[in-house]
C-alpha cells in the first residue's frame, strides 16, 4: 500500500499485561475520524480525511492512489483543483512563440473557451465536457477552419497539463470526441486576368505589390516589410528576411513566419516592375522595434509605404486598398451608400500566393521547391494544400509520350 489509514479517534497502547489496548484519543467524536496518508512521487506527504464508518472508502481511495502511481498516472489532488483558466493563463505566459501568435491564442481562448471551460478544475475534465463545448462552438456559426484552430488551442493547453501532471489524459483526444472537420474547400487559384484586374484597381504607389505576391509568392507582411537591399536583380534573387507585423495595435519588424528566411527566384518581369516602381516612388526609411513592442529599433529602406510615408498597417490596407481593388475588378460587389465591403476571406491578398503556386506546379516545379519558395514549415503542408493543382498522372503520361514522338519524327526523313 502507498500509505496507511490513521484512526484519529483511537490509539493503541500497551496494557498492564503487555497486550495492546485500544484507547480513545482527545479527538474522539470530533471531526473526521480517518485520515488516509501516503508519500507522493515527489517525496512530500499527502492525505485525505474521511468521516466515521467510512474506513472502507478510505482504503479504496488509498488503493486507487497506489494503482495510479504504479501506472505512472498519479495526479496530485490539489494540483487538479487548478482551473482551466488559471492553467491556460500560465501556459500562455510561458510560450516562446512570437507576440502576435500569443495574442491571437489568448483572444481565442478568452472569447470561445474560458466562458464555457474556464472555471472547471483540470481534474474534473471529462470527454463529455469537450463534446458539449464543441457543440456550443458549432452553434456560434464560426467557420469550420476557425473552430478547428480554437479546438487545437484548447487541446494544446490540456496536453501541457498532462505533461505537467495536472491531468491524467487529454479529453480532447478521446475516441468519442470529434474535432471540427477541416474546411472541405479546395484552393481555387485566380486567373491571370483577375490578378491584373485587381492590380489595376490599386493605387499606383502600391501596384507593384501584386507583382511581388503573384510573381514571388510572398505573404502580405513580407511584402509590407520588403527592403530594397534584399532584392538583387542581377543575381535574380529576392531574399525574404523580415515582415511587418501588427501586435496589440503596434507595428514591429519580425522574422518571416516559422522563422523561414529564404531566397526566392526573382523573375525578370517582377524585377522590371520593381525598377519602374523605384523610378516613380522613392523608397522610405522606416524605423520599427524588432520582434517585440519594446524591442530594439531597426531601420529599413522599404519599397512600399502608405500615403503618409509610414509602414503599412494590415487592417487599414485591407479595408481601404485591397477591398476597393477587389470591387473594381468585380471580385466582390461595390457597397451601397453607408454599407461596408463584403467579407472576402478567400480573396484576400493570400490569393496571390495561391496563384504563384498554381503557376509553378503547372510548369512542373516540384513540391519541395515550391515549399521552400513559399516558406512553409514542411513540404507535407504544401502537398496537402496544392496537390489537386498538380498535373494528373494521365496528363503527364500523354505529354511525355507526345514529346518523345515529336522528337523522333523530327529526325525522320520526310516521306
Amino acid at each position: 500500500m502507498a500509505g496507511h489509514i490513521q484512526d484519529r479517534w483511537f490509539k493503541m497502547e500497551a496494557g498492564p499485561n503487555g497486550k495492546p489496548v485500544k484507547l480513545k484519543t482527545d479527538r474522539f467524536g470530533v471531526g473526521l475520524r480517518y485520515r488516509a496518508r501516503y508519500v507522493s512521487p515527489d517525496g512530500s506527504e499527502k492525505s485525505k480525511s474521511f468521516p466515521d464508518r467510512q474506513k472502507r472508502l478510505a482504503d479504496q481511495w488509498l488503493a486507487h492512489i497506489e494503482a495510479d502511481m504504479s501506472r505512472g498516472q498519479y495526479i496530485d489532488p490539489k494540483a487538479g483543483k487548478i482551473t482551466f483558466r488559471q492553467y491556460a493563463t500560465d501556459w500562455l505566459a510561458s510560450q516562446t512563440t512570437d507576440p502576435a501568435t500569443r495574442i491571437a491564442v489568448e483572444s481565442r481562448l478568452r472569447l470561445h473557451a474560458f466562458p464555457h471551460l474556464g472555471n472547471r478544475p483540470l481534474s474534473a475534465f471529462q470527454p463529455s465536457h469537450i463534446r458539449a463545448w464543441t457543440r456550443v462552438l458549432e452553434d456560434t456559426g464560426a467557420a469550420s477552419s476557425y473552430r478547428r484552430v480554437i479546438f487545437g488551442n484548447v487541446s494544446a493547453v490540456l496536453s501541457a497539463a498532462v505533461d505537467d501532471g495536472y491531468l491524467a489524459r487529454n479529453p480532447c483526444r478521446a475516441g468519442s470526441v470529434r474535432p471540427p472537420k477541416p474546411s472541405p474547400g479546395r484552393v481555387t487559384p485566380w486567373t491571370p486576368d483577375r490578378v491584373f484586374a485587381v492590380q489595376a484597381g490599386m493605387p499606383a504607389r502600391l501596384r507593384a505589390m501584386v507583382d511581388i505576391g503573384a510573381g514571388c509568392g510572398l505573404r502580405q507582411g513580407e511584402i509590407f516589410g520588403l527592403p530594397v537591399d534584399e532584392v538583387d536583380p542581377l543575381a535574380g534573387v529576392l531574399s525574404v528576411t523580415q515582415q511587418v507585423k501588427l501586435v496589440n495595435g503596434h507595428l514591429i519588424f519580425a522574422p518571416p513566419k516559422n522563422n523561414k528566411m529564404r531566397d526566392v527566384p526573382l523573375p525578370d518581369s517582377v524585377a522590371t516592375a520593381l525598377a519602374a516602381h523605384l523610378t516613380a516612388f522613392q523608397p522610405v526609411e522606416i524605423t520599427l522595434p524588432w520582434l517585440r513592442i519594446d524591442g530594439p529599433p531597426v531601420t529599413k529602406l522599404l519599397y512600399f509605404t502608405g500615403e503618409e510615408l509610414g509602414a503599412l498597417r494590415r487592417n487599414d490596407f485591407n479595408a481601404h486598398v485591397w477591398k476597393p481593388a477587389l470591387a473594381a475588378a468585380g471580385v466582390i460587389p461595390v457597397p451601397g451608400p453607408g454599407e461596408r465591403y463584403k467579407e472576402a476571406r478567400e480573396d484576400g491578398m493570400h490569393a496571390l500566393r495561391h496563384f504563384y503556386a498554381s503557376v509553378l506546379l503547372d510548369a512542373g516545379e516540384s513540391i519541395k521547391a515550391l515549399s521552400t519558395y513559399l516558406g512553409h514549415a514542411d513540404a507535407g503542408f504544401t502537398l496537402r494544400t496544392y496537390t489537386h493543382l498538380m498535373p494528373a498522372s494521365e496528363t503527364r503520361t500523354r505529354k511525355a509520350v507526345d514529346t518523345v514522338y515529336r522528337k523522333a519524327r523530327g529526325r525522320l526523313p520526310a516521306p
